[in-house]
């Protein structure tokens, strides 16, 4: 009757896997908590990482708006530089056709001669047409020292067009220097002694209200 006890080693069995059941599951669970703070971690970096994309991207609409605000013409800051830039049509004043003899000294040759001029605006076609009549004579005087030879070459007539910018804008108190001017101007400072010459400063040239001037006709006989 003294073998009775003997069942005891079954209870030890039972508890062992027990408790290797158990730390099975701590091992489980820690693995786990690994992998959900590893993947927290990751998303939040990937939404640190959207949120700063999303900053830089509202931050270039932004400065896309203002752009786009400067360069609106209702805008009231870029308004004014619109509206320089913008020119409106062009505006043409004709004159009468000159008709008038030229100086050419071994035969009598005359010109016919039909001239339009463009002007900035309306405003100042509207101020040149006031002084027409010195205009017109102030083209006249031109003419009148022009040899057929002179007239019948393009740079003859180039030359042309320029003095009549000229004349035709000094009846309005507008004095615009022919290139040739402002070269002598400059050859007579420099022939001058360094001593004596003083700096002057420069003077900006006035505006011509002339932009080109346009000869629709041109016959020489």
């Amino acid at each position: 009757m003294a073998a009775a006890p003997a069942p005891a080693p079954d209870a030890a069995e039972g508890a062992a896997p027990k408790k290797g059941k158990k730390k099975l599951i701590i091992i489980i669970a820690a693995v786990l908590l690994v992998v959900l703070a590893g993947g927290g971690a990751a998303a939040f970096m990937m939404k640190k990482k959207a949120d700063a994309e999303a900053a830089a991207a509202a931050e270039a609409e932004d400065g896309d708006a203002e752009a786009s605000a400067d360069a609106d013409p209702k805008d009231h800051g870029g308004s004014h530089a619109k509206k320089d830039e913008k020119k409106g049509p062009p505006v043409f004043v004709p004159l009468e056709p000159f008709v008038i003899n030229l100086a050419d000294r071994d035969v009598e040759r005359f010109a016919q001669i039909g001239i339009t001029l463009q002007l900035d605006d309306a405003k100042a076609a509207d101020e040149i047409k006031l002084y027409m009549p010195a205009v017109r004579n102030g083209v006249l005087m031109v003419l009148a020292h022009k040899t057929s030879k002179e007239l019948l070459e393009r740079t003859g007539k180039e030359k042309l067009a320029a003095e009549i910018m000229r004349e035709a804008v000094r009846p309005m108190g507008i004095i615009i220097e022919a290139p040739e001017d402002e070269d002598a101007a400059a050859d007579d400072v420099a022939d001058k002694p360094k001593a004596k010459t003083k700096k002057k400063k420069k003077k900006e040239p006035e505006h011509n209200p002339v932009v080109s001037v346009n000869f629709s006709s041109f016959i020489i006989q």
